[in-house]
C-alpha cells in the first residue's frame, strides 16, 4: 500500500509514528507533502519516507498528486486544501481517502463575499453528502474522522448503550440504522449531548495577560474559530439565541450564529476539571450527531426527539 500524507503540523507529526508502528508491514512507500518541510528522503523502521515541499493549491493539486492509483491511501491532515476536490481526485484514481475535517481552499472561511451560511461546517458537510450521492461504486472516503470530530461519535454511541444497560438492564442488540439510534436516544430521554474538551497541558513559561496557547493545530484552530459558531438544536428548545439562524428552515436540527466561534463564550463542563468557561467553536460532530439522532418518524410526540 502506498501512503500519501498531506500536511505535517502538530496532528500529522503525532500521527506518523503511530501509523508506522501499526501498519509498517503493509506500507510499501510513504510520501509526505507539506509547505514547511525539507525535501529529503529518510528511512524509519525499514520504510522509505519521501518528504516533498509543496503548498497544494487549486492550480497544482492535480499535477502534484498525479501518482494516485488503486494501491494508494491518501490521508489529508492539512488546512486550506479543499477536501472535496481531493475526494474527487481519489475517486477518479481508485485511491482510498481519509481526513479529519472538511476543508475549503484557503481564505473561504473569512471571505466576506461569501454568504455567512455558506462558510459553515453545515454547508461543507452538505456539499460532501451531495458528492457522496454523485460518486457511487467507488473507493472508500472517510470524512471528518479524527479524534474530535470522528472518534467522539463512536463514544456517543457507546455512551447510549451504557445508559441503556444502566436504565433497562442487559441487552446485546446494537442499533443498526439512524432511526434506531434516534429511537434509543428518545427512549433514554436524551435531549442534550455535550462534547467538550479541557486542555490540561502545562508549560514552564507562564502565559502573558491576554495570551492564548494552542497545543494542536494553530492554523486549524484559527480557521474554525473564524467560522460562524454552530450547534445542534433540539425540538425541545423553545427560544433561539440572539442572531441565530436555522441552516435548513424546513428541517430544524442545527443552527448557526452570526458571529465567529472564537467570540462566543459559554459555560461548559468536563468530568476531570468540572465547570469552566469555553468557546463555542464549530465542529462537524455537532451537526452529524444531530442528524444521526433525528428521525421524522421517530415517535408520536416529535417534541421529545
Amino acid at each position: 500500500m502506498k501512503m500519501i500524507i498531506i500536511g505535517y503540523g502538530a496532528v500529522s507529526s503525532a500521527f506518523l509514528p503511530i501509523l508506522i508502528s501499526e501498519l509498517k508491514e503493509e506500507i510499501t512507500s510513504l510520501k509526505i507533502i507539506a509547505p514547511h518541510i525539507e525535501n529529503k528522503c529518510t528511512i524509519e523502521h525499514g520504510i522509505t519516507i519521501n518528504w516533498h515541499t509543496e503548498t497544494l493549491t487549486r492550480e497544482n493539486y492535480k499535477s502534484t498528486l498525479n501518482d494516485l492509483d488503486e494501491q494508494t491511501f491518501l490521508v489529508n491532515l492539512s488546512v486550506d486544501v479543499a477536501s472535496l476536490q481531493l475526494i474527487s481526485l481519489c475517486h477518479e484514481a481508485g485511491a482510498l481517502y481519509l481526513d479529519t475535517c472538511i476543508e475549503p481552499w484557503a481564505g473561504q472561511y473569512t471571505d466576506s463575499r461569501i454568504d455567512l451560511q455558506h462558510r459553515t461546517n453545515y454547508s461543507l458537510r452538505d456539499r460532501a453528502l451531495a458528492k457522496k450521492r454523485l460518486l457511487r461504486d467507488g473507493p472508500t472516503a472517510v470524512i471528518a474522522h479524527g479524534a474530535n470530530p470522528g472518534l467522539v461519535s463512536h463514544f456517543v454511541k457507546q455512551a447510549l448503550l451504557n445508559l441503556r444497560h444502566d436504565v433497562y438492564g442487559t441487552s446485546d442488540y446494537i442499533p443498526a440504522t439512524r432511526q434506531e439510534w434516534a429511537r434509543l436516544a428518545w427512549q433514554l430521554n436524551i435531549k442534550t449531548i455535550h462534547i467538550a474538551e479541557h486542555d490540561t497541558q502545562t508549560a514552564n513559561i507562564a502565559k502573558e495577560p491576554g495570551e492564548f496557547i494552542n497545543t494542536w493545530s494553530v492554523d486549524g484552530f484559527i480557521g474554525e474559530g473564524c467560522q460562524p459558531s454552530e450547534l445542534g438544536w433540539g425540538t425541545h428548545e423553545l427560544t433561539l439565541p440572539i442572531g441565530a439562524c436555522f441552516h435548513a428552515p424546513a428541517y430544524r436540527k442545527s443552527i448557526y450564529l452570526n458571529r465567529p466561534g472564537a467570540s462566543v463564550r459559554l459555560k461548559t463542563w468536563t468530568p476531570a476539571c468540572g465547570p469552566c468557561l469555553g468557546f463555542l467553536i464549530t465542529h462537524n460532530e455537532s451537526i452529524s450527531l444531530g442528524n444521526l439522532r433525528t428521525s421524522l418518524q421517530l415517535c408520536e410526540n416529535p417534541r421529545n426527539t
